[in-house]
């Protein structure tokens, strides 16, 4: 056996080894890189289920969703792609039901080790004990057409074999694969599943990515000529599409949408398709200020699925295209760079309370920020004295909350009534006193009667995320509480698990009285050339930085800016006007907001 431990799910893997010829080692690792050895008693975003992400893709998930619906006909002949159907070919193999092989785990696991057997022996003839020998049907296992994603969703999986893999999965059980490192793949079957190769032509991708260019609708965009106008890239905003990846893709291509990222990732293999090059402005974030200075990456996924995951191969390929693009545009990894679409502030009063809160609750932020070198958990977990930072950084398998999803926030049409769902999540309710029966937090844009937040998917008033940061205000036997969204707020913290002491970072207070906090941040009319109408962007008027508050900033203060595209008519070129007046970026409540330099004072 390749591994020492003796959980049921251990021995699961080992009794479908045995049974199918296939090496314990390489079921395993394929288990890691599908589900990370997590039964999410459900199926993911690309139709797959049980530890093993076997598929039974239906019409209605591809043609369903709230980023652009694909027409029936083609979603229906899409779904006949064989790809999709593994759950069906793996169960007729092992001569079970399709039913017993989605929920029960043992069954789940030998369907699949049926499978790749059956992939193996039509590609070699028979299945060799060397797991080397196995890399070609591994990558027919991935399901992806193309020869570039199927490769490197193999190529994960011969790396988890050559570094091994130890960790805790759902239910408590611990599962170990042990490390090979001198495994070298053989790589010569690959040629054999006759996969289309793709290129990554006019596309800014990591060289190691599947990558294909989908230019975005020119209404949908603005050409700009990042950084090289002076306009920075400073975030990376995480979204998911709510809708199939084809679709987000079409949505994009649609002229008149005003909607766009600047890249869409595939669930089932980590796919990227870019649609805005990195240097022009998309429309992705609902605030035109954080669209001119971010990149935007949709993800193939629902976020009010508690049953539905963000695959293995979206986080890893995610990581990798950030990190790429960090490096190469100098962003800050950390949680007010990194952010997802509900970190973004409304920009104007209207705006706030209807603002998107994707990707959810049920994005790992754990562990992505662990992936691209920014671990939410760095330090040890305890809380510091009243006045020092604190990173909120819950551990997401066993920090189980419950929310009520309603049919309205789920766009596939399989919640029909609203239910409450428990499961592992990236966040902690806040509370107005230290007890668990304390009113939750109330936002005054979300409640505008003054109720308290709800425990409702969609509401974020009384929310904090995994990584973000916030300035301790007083501790109570198990509570902590922090300065939030201008209150003075609680949440359960027993033995400071649920937070590590924030390093790094700069705390901010006002510099006399409340300052007014902002969700864009423009020039002074007066620093605007002749001929441009300037644009305006008052004070959140619901939201102030109380005196006596403070908050967390973890970058230097960036100037106030505005852009306006080329037009070819009055305006030939473009025009990018850099204010005098500087602003923070502060993590102020679930999302982060601005406010003046000169309002604060810095520590």
């Amino acid at each position: 056996m390749s591994s020492s431990a003796s959980s049921g799910e251990q021995q699961d893997f080992a009794y479908a080894a045995h049974e199918s010829g296939v090496p314990e080692a390489v079921l395993m690792a394929v288990a890691y890189q599908e589900s990370r050895w997590d039964d999410h008693q459900g199926h993911n975003t690309s139709g797959g289920y049980g530890l093993m992400s076997l598929t039974d893709v239906t019409p209605s998930m591809l043609a369903d969703g709230g980023a652009g619906m694909a027409g029936r006909a083609e979603a229906a002949s899409a779904a006949a792609d064989p790809s999709l159907h593994t759950l069906t070919a793996a169960a007729k193999l092992l001569g079970v039901p399709a039913q017993q092989a989605r929920t029960d785990r043992r069954t789940n696991i030998r369907a699949a080790a049926a499978l790749l057997a059956s992939y193996e022996t039509g590609i070699h003839g028979d299945t060799p004990k060397d797991p080397a020998q196995w890399y070609a049907a591994v990558a027919r296992y991935s399901g992806s057409p193309d020869q570039s994603a199927a490769a490197d969703f193999a190529d994960h999986v011969f790396g988890t074999m050559t570094s091994g893999a130890d960790r805790t999965a759902t239910g408590g059980q611990r599962v170990r694969l042990a490390a090979d490192p001198s495994l070298r793949a053989d790589t010569s079957g690959l040629t054999a599943l006759h996969l289309k190769k793709t290129t990554s032509t006019g596309t800014d991708c990591p060289a190691r990515l599947d990558c294909e260019s989908a230019p975005a609708a020119t209404t949908n965009y603005q050409v700009a000529n990042r950084p090289a106008d002076g306009m920075t890239i400073d975030y990376i905003v995480i979204h998911d599409t709510e809708s199939s990846y084809q679709s987000a893709i079409d949505t994009f291509q649609t002229p008149g949408g005003l909607t766009a990222a600047n890249y869409v990732m595939r669930a089932s293999d980590g796919a990227l398709t870019q649609s805005v090059a990195a240097k022009d402005l998309a429309f992705h974030a609902g605030n035109y200020g954080f669209n001119m200075h971010s990149i935007g990456i949709e993800h193939e996924g629902y976020a009010a699925h508690g049953a539905t995951w963000y695959t293995q191969a979206q986080y890893e390929n995610t990581a990798v295209l950030v990190k790429y693009l960090a490096k190469k545009y100098h962003i800050k990894l950390d949680r007010e760079h990194i952010i997802g679409h509900d970190n973004v502030p409304g920009p104007v009063d209207s705006l706030v309370a209807g603002m998107h809160w994707d990707p959810g609750p049920y994005w790992d932020w754990n562990l992505f920020m662990a992936m691209v070198g920014a671990p939410t958990d760095h330090g040890g977990h305890g809380v510091g004295p009243v006045g020092t930072a604190v990173t909120i950084a819950p551990a997401f398998r066993s920090n189980e909350q419950t929310v009520n999803v309603c049919p309205a926030d789920d766009p596939t049409g399989a919640t029909p009534a609203c239910t409450d769902q428990t499961q592992p999540s990236n966040f902690l309710y806040v509370r107005t006193a230290p007890s668990a029966t304390a009113p939750l937090a109330n936002d005054p844009y979300v409640h505008t009667d003054g109720s308290p937040g709800t425990d409702e998917i969609n509401d974020w008033s009384a929310t904090v995320s995994s990584g973000q940061q916030f300035v301790v205000a007083g501790r109570q036997g198990d509570w902590t509480a922090i300065w939030f969204g201008g209150q003075k707020v609680w949440f359960d913290n027993p033995y400071g698990r649920n937070t590590v002491r924030a390093q790094h970072v700069k705390i901010l207070t006002t510099a006399g009285a409340s300052a007014p906090v902002f969700g864009e941040a423009y020039p002074d009319a007066s620093e605007y050339p002749a001929g441009l109408a300037p644009d305006v962007a008052p004070p959140l008027s619901k939201y102030a930085f109380p005196a006596g508050q403070e908050y967390v900033a973890t970058a230097a203060p960036a100037h106030r800016d505005d852009f306006y595209p080329a037009n070819g008519t009055t305006r030939p070129t473009e025009t990018y006007i850099q204010g005098a007046g500087t602003v923070y970026t502060i993590q102020y409540n679930h999302r982060v907001a601005l406010v003046n330099t000169a309002d604060v004072t810095c520590s």
